[in-house]
């Protein structure tokens, strides 16, 4: 029998949800996301999806939730 996997996130997942985890959030890194260290990223993680995210800075969100759901 095939192990059903629960995707972990999706293009709804907030920004914010996705840096709590340290792999994650180097997955983001690697996909060169602008401003995670500025004063207004904290803010705009709150806020933002992933979908979002990656509509406003050109990311194949096929590519990214791909990544971060291997690791989930």
């Amino acid at each position: 029998m095939d192990k059903v996997t629960e995707k972990k996130y999706s293009e709804n997942t907030k920004l914010s949800e996705v840096l709590k985890s340290p792999e994650a959030s180097k997955i983001i890194a690697k996909y060169k996301l602008p401003c995670l260290g500025c004063a207004m990223a904290a803010y705009e993680a709150e806020i933002l999806t992933l979908g979002q995210v990656s509509k406003f800075y050109g990311i194949d969100i096929n590519s990214l939730l791909k990544e971060l759901n291997e690791i989930s």
